[in-house]
């Protein structure tokens, strides 16, 4: 007579209760402290992104297919400048622009100027582009000189 053994594997699996900060949230404290060291008074958008509106400028916004002309200057938390206009405003279309100009050029006005400080996700996230590192919370000043 065979005898046969039965064995049972009791598999456990433990999952930690942590919880990780996500990138964005990361982005925002960094954002949040840069605003508080520099006193300025910036206001959130839902989307993670902080802006303060520094010049009102005349007449309508534009849209996200508008073709806009801005003076701009880019960089980082550190101070770092990595892009930036010098006489001849820069000229796109805005649907093929970073997410952070994306909503944040539509809330000026011809003329209009404002400082955005964009999350890196809405940005170039953990891609490095140009000196730009990867996960870099930046920052633009940017006057929208016209649109169409």
């Amino acid at each position: 007579m065979k005898k046969f053994i039965y064995f049972s594997l009791l598999v456990f699996s433990l999952f930690s209760c942590e919880k990780t900060e996500t990138q964005l949230e990361i982005d925002e404290q960094i954002i949040k402290e840069y605003i508080a060291e520099n006193q300025i008074d910036a206001i959130r958008h839902e989307s993670g992104m902080y802006y303060l509106i520094t010049k009102e400028g005349t007449g309508d916004s534009p849209n996200i297919n508008s073709i806009i002309q801005v003076n701009y200057k880019g960089y980082l938390c550190d101070g770092t400048v990595f892009d930036e206009t010098s006489g001849t405003p820069y000229s796109s279309p805005l649907y093929k622009l970073i997410l952070g100009w994306q909503i944040g050029i539509p809330m000026l006005t011809k003329g209009g100027e404002g400082t955005f400080f964009i999350p890196s996700e809405l940005a170039y996230g953990n891609r490095v582009a140009g000196i730009i590192p990867a996960n870099s919370v930046l920052i633009f000043e940017i006057e929208l000189v016209d649109f169409q």
